[in-house]
């Protein structure tokens, strides 16, 4: 072996040393967690019941009743952990409807198999199991600022601190007596010299992750920059496919049950409409769909049919809006009928938000890759609604397409669920409807 390829292994060793011991604690903190908090979860629900010898309890419907506690525990501790990484979802608004949907899902097959429970433990498991996610949150949250090491190299010198990370510029290549959660490069950037990226080959072996400045933009601010057509997760540009039909099924067999439930509501909102205003209460406009091709998509009208304006509303004081129309733009009613068009597979619930054709075509002469968005289903509701709100012109349609671009890359289960949980918030507040 020569000398400098001695002296690059024995250094490597001395990062690794340092650092390695980092990634285990890491490893055995998501152990801990499920661990103590199933421990936690037991002494909360079954000791006070049965005593200290509950697994020798004669109680037939121990054993159930505590196995579907525990699932619903780690559903619930896994859901946050996956909702939290997603850039804008730290909040503890999340807890309690992920607690609460995640015990619906164990005890909902309980009910469908006619299995005998207790109905005491399962109400102590979701009080213990708020409870201990709550404490994780707060806890947790003193301790989750990232810190991110920086390489001082191109797009990575106009990187700013953001909410819950921390970054800090390298002067050397080296993280001598520092701890970082990750290194940060531009590895496009021609200052990148062979000794920096010996560096960041030395992270890497002692498992210190390292990112491109990309990659950390976007986790962060939840936009992808539209300067090019970038890939998505899996690498390639098409989402999952096995997602995209699971959640078509999950979209028709959701129809299914809404649409008898919403149709007497269907018909109150109707005979109101047309009772304040002449004309039908239905506003139907084509609209470009799922893989370029144009639909009619279905609304309530919510203006009057005499008055011009605009092809767009960015007025909330517009006067072609009826007093029922507002009511039903605020909180999102007027977008109700489209579950039909969802059941025809020509939308889903959570999309990219679908635009006029007339707009469509004024979009792609002035933003790059405009059509890309047609790759996914859009939606009643989507991940630049909930961050953005309505755009209508070309600027902010530029954010409203990074935003989307954001959504097509990590096509995602947990994705569409956080977005779910913000279009309620947006239903019962009020707040973001355009």
């Amino acid at each position: 072996m020569s000398k400098e390829s001695f002296l690059y292994t024995q250094d490597n060793s001395d990062y690794t040393r340092r650092h390695s011991r980092w990634f285990e604690k890491i490893l055995l903190s998501y152990f801990l967690q499920f661990s103590v908090g199933c421990g936690f979860l037991l002494l909360g629900t079954a000791v006070p019941i049965w005593g200290w010898q509950f697994w020798n309890a004669k109680d037939p419907n121990l054993v159930t009743t505590l196995t579907t506690t525990v699932i619903a525990f780690w559903i619930s501790t896994f859901s946050l952990r996956k909702i939290f990484r997603i850039p804008g979802s730290e909040t503890v608004a999340f807890v309690l409807p992920v607690t609460t949907i995640s015990f619906f899902i164990p005890i909902g097959f309980i009910l469908w198999n006619r299995t005998s429970y207790s109905l005491q433990i399962l109400l102590a498991g979701y009080l213990m199991t708020l409870s201990w996610c709550y404490m994780g949150y707060f806890i947790g949250r003193r301790y989750r600022m990232i810190r991110y090491a920086l390489l001082p190299f191109g797009e990575a010198k106009n990187f700013q601190n953001f909410h819950g990370a921390l970054f800090k510029m390298l002067s050397i290549p080296s993280i001598e007596n520092q701890r970082f959660n990750a290194v940060v490069a531009d590895f496009s950037s021609n200052d990148l010299t062979p000794e920096w990226e010996t560096f960041l080959a030395k992270c890497t072996l002692s498992r210190i992750p390292v990112y491109s400045t990309r990659k950390i933009r976007e986790s962060l601010t939840g936009r992808v920059k539209i300067n090019h057509l970038s890939e998505n997760e899996f690498g390639s540009l098409m989402p999952s496919s096995f997602y995209e039909l699971l959640k078509r099924l999950i979209d028709f067999f959701t129809c299914l049950i809404l649409i008898p439930i919403l149709f007497p509501f269907f018909i109150i909102i109707a005979i109101s409409i047309r009772f304040e205003s002449p004309g039908s209460p239905f506003f139907i406009q084509p609209r470009m769909g799922y893989r370029g091709k144009v639909f009619n998509m279905l609304k309530f009208r919510s203006m009057y049919v005499d008055l011009k304006g605009k092809g767009f509303t960015n007025s909330e004081n517009d006067p072609r809006i009826t007093r029922i129309g507002s009511f039903i733009r605020k909180f999102r009613i007027d977008e109700l009928p489209q579950v039909f068009n969802i059941f025809l597979g020509q939308m889903s619930f959570i999309g990219p938000r679908p635009e006029s054709y007339e707009l469509s075509q004024w979009y792609e002469k002035d933003v790059p890759f405009f059509s890309y968005r047609h790759v996914v289903r859009p939606g009643i509701s989507g991940w630049a609604q909930v961050n953005q709100g309505y755009a209508a012109e070309v600027d902010g349609m530029k954010v409203k397409l990074e935003f989307d671009f954001y959504y097509i890359k990590n096509f995602s289960f947990w994705l569409d669920l956080l977005i779910t949980f913000k279009t309620i918030k947006t239903i019962l507040t009020g707040f973001g409807a355009r």
